[in-house]
């Protein structure tokens, strides 16, 4: 796979930050207002200290947008569900490093998520090392850097992880592997200019909160074209 070069940001925005009483609709407004992904939060309460949704969903969603649907799974064995997500419509997966018992069973299920036909992601909490991925890149379509601690939204963007994002820039050039690093957390037009080695943003109230959407957007993407990357 080789690095897609981009002008600007992709905008996932994710339905965490969504009126859950028109879920559809709201999907639907902000693929019509530019968003390039819809970004999907999945918790169990016991990985993370929230519950959130589960496959059905995303099934629900899969009919009202042709948007990629991009499933974080913030649970305990995610082995047992990604076949449940995969058949639902999700296309990436990410599963967290924490979640895993060892390296040979995070492997074996990211090849398995590929085989389902879905991308496979990875990603980590803001207290794991960036080098933990490092074993793993190879195997994904994409890297997701939480820039707050998963579980809830709302928080503040925590500025000490951009290191991860530049780290696992210069792996992925020096490996001569593609994947798309995604940042999620705290992100608006004032962040994403600190964000420049990252390819897809992820924005819950920045973007269902703004009271114009496609601007929102327009200016999260835009941001790139300022942000200055720091990989060497």
């Amino acid at each position: 796979m080789t690095e897609l070069p981009m002008s600007e940001f992709l905008v996932a925005p994710s339905i965490l930050s969504a009126d859950f009483a028109r879920l559809g609709e709201d999907v639907a407004r902000v693929a019509h207002a530019g968003a390039d992904w819809i970004h999907v939060d999945v918790m169990d309460g016991h990985f993370v200290p929230n519950i959130t949704i589960g496959a059905p969903v995303v099934k629900s969603l899969r009919p009202v947008s042709k948007l990629p649907l991009d499933v974080h799974l913030m649970i305990e064995n995610p082995e047992r569900y990604v076949e449940d997500f995969a058949k639902a419509g999700a296309d990436f997966l990410t599963i967290h490093i924490e979640a895993m018992k060892s390296p040979s069973e995070t492997e074996a299920l990211l090849r398995r998520i590929r085989h389902l036909g879905v991308k496979p992601g990875i990603t980590l909490r803001p207290v794991t090392p960036v080098e933990q991925l490092f074993p793993f890149l190879s195997l994904v379509d994409l890297v997701l850097v939480m820039t707050v601690n998963p579980g809830f939204g709302g928080q503040k963007f925590m500025a000490d992880q951009i290191s991860k994002i530049s780290a696992l820039r210069n792996e992925l050039r020096r490996i001569g592997h593609g994947a798309l690093i995604q940042v999620d957390g705290g992100v608006s037009p004032e962040t994403a200019v600190l964000l420049g080695d990252a390819d897809v943003l992820v924005a819950g109230s920045a973007v269902f909160g703004a009271p114009d959407v496609r601007e929102a957007i327009r200016n999260l993407k835009t941001a790139r074209s300022v942000a200055k990357p720091v990989a060497q």
